[in-house]
């Protein structure tokens, strides 16, 4: 037989006397640097065992295999925080994609959408002159028709009044336009801000060429005046129409819609939905008579400071202030440009007086009185709403932005204060549910 089996077992038991000396040394070690601890026992000499045939030797496992045991889940390896913000983020994402889509499917049906916004609104104009008629014996339907038609009929008398003003007086705007356009040239020149004839002359040229150039594009937005009365007329026939069926069925509508609503989420909706619709009725109610008290004060002023068409003027006034913030700012900036181009600039700062004070006493007077607490909003969420509105939807989404604000805020908050009444009405029965002996598990021992 060959002598490399015995050749190969002299090895390994060296190899093996060789690591047990290393151990002995490594513990010395350990020892001598840490003297509090106690001293091993020496390991006992290993038996004599029989040589045995030596087979292949296994493939040495790693030391880390051994020392470190089974590998903890990857998502604890992940620090706290970024867990927390990986799940707030993906969530966002799925929120932000959901408003996206919604925003695209109102941008695809926004007529429809503003018709019914608008619809909304006037109902809770009306609305409680319907409620008085019924209350007097009046049947809810001819008490209904009754009511929207006088609205609409108004409303369309406002409309029919401005355009006859302006046409009545647009010869005379006209000659006075050009003669407070002269008037404005000769001060200019007379002015200290040193403005020569040279100059004035170049900017009329330069709006002159602007006009010019832009022919093909004012032509073309003519031409698409036309669609626009057509989409104008298509959504005051869906105003109307939306206006009788919310103000003869709104109760059976809502009810409708409940049901569309999940079963466990319903008895919150239906307490969030009669303060939705009382806020959105402070709202219109006081922004109404707000505005009405601006166009008041300020067509009264500029029509004694001798400004033309004082009256359009306050019916734009009006009209205008259903924007809030931006709306008092056009208005007012249009009664100062008419007033300087007809009167001149000391009949224009007067109507800047005018109409900064009645804004002033709107402002912190009027609005915190009449609005009161059910519609607050802070001024910044009014400008950045507003902004974004007529960023998304044009004046529309400006007028609607604010009221829309407001809604929400009352819905969320009362549905906040909703969970948490909830919440504390399962937190006694959960206690009551436990046994009295039950011991307490952070201080059990």
């Amino acid at each position: 037989m060959s002598r490399v089996p015995g050749w190969l077992g002299k090895l390994g038991a060296g190899l093996t006397e060789m690591s047990e000396r290393l151990d002995e040394r490594r513990a010395e070690v350990e020892q001598e640097s840490d003297p509090l601890a106690a001293p091993e026992p020496p390991a006992p000499a290993p038996a004599a065992e029989p040589p045995a045939p030596i087979a292949d030797p296994p493939p040495p496992a790693g030391p880390s295999a051994s020392a470190a045991g089974p590998r903890p889940d990857p998502a604890l390896a992940v620090p706290w925080g970024v867990r927390v913000a990986a799940e707030a983020g993906w969530r966002l994402l799925v929120l932000a994609g959901t408003v996206w889509v919604l925003i695209q499917v109102i941008s695809a049906v926004q007529l429809v959408v503003f018709a019914f916004v608008i619809a909304l609104l006037v109902t809770a104009l009306l609305q409680p002159t319907v409620a008085r008629l019924t209350r007097r014996g009046v049947p809810r339907g001819p008490a209904t028709a009754l009511t929207a038609i006088s609205g609409f009929v108004v409303i369309g008398l406002m409309a029919w009044f401005v355009t006859w003003q302006v046409m009545e007086n647009i010869d005379t705007l006209s000659s006075q336009i050009q003669s407070g356009i002269d008037d404005l040239r000769n001060w200019l020149l007379k002015s200290p801000f040193h403005v020569t004839d040279k100059q004035i002359n170049q900017i009329a040229k330069n709006l002159r060429e602007a006009i010019g150039a832009n022919t093909d594009q004012i032509t073309s937005a003519g031409l698409e005046g036309v669609q626009v009365i057509v989409d104008f007329l298509t959504g005051l026939l869906l105003v109307f129409f939306s206006t009788l069926f919310l103000l003869y069925d709104g109760k059976r509508i809502w009810e409708w819609f409940l049901k569309l609503v999940p079963a466990a989420a319903r008895p919150g909706v239906a307490g969030a939905g009669p303060r939705a619709w009382r806020t959105l009725t402070a709202y219109v109610r006081g922004t109404v008579l707000v505005a009405l008290i601006d166009a008041t004060f300020i067509g009264i002023g500029i029509y004694f400071l001798n400004v033309p068409m004082a009256v359009p003027l306050a019916v734009f006034i009006f009209l205008f202030s259903f924007i809030p913030l931006v709306g008092a700012v056009a208005s007012g900036a249009l009664a100062v440009i008419v007033a300087l181009v007809t009167q001149g600039v000391f009949t224009a700062l007067m109507t800047l007086v005018v109409v900064l004070a009645v804004q002033q006493i709107e402002g912190h007077v009027l609005q915190p009185f009449i609005l009161g607490r059910a519609v607050r909003v802070h001024p910044l969420a009014v400008v950045l709403t507003v902004a974004a509105g007529g960023m998304v939807a044009g004046i529309g989404g400006a007028v609607v932005a604010v009221p829309l604000v407001a809604v929400t805020n009352t819905v969320v908050g009362y549905l906040k204060q909703y969970s948490e009444e909830l919440q504390q009405q399962k937190t006694p029965a959960a206690h009551a549910a436990e046994p009295e002996n039950a011991e307490d598990p952070v201080h059990a021992e």
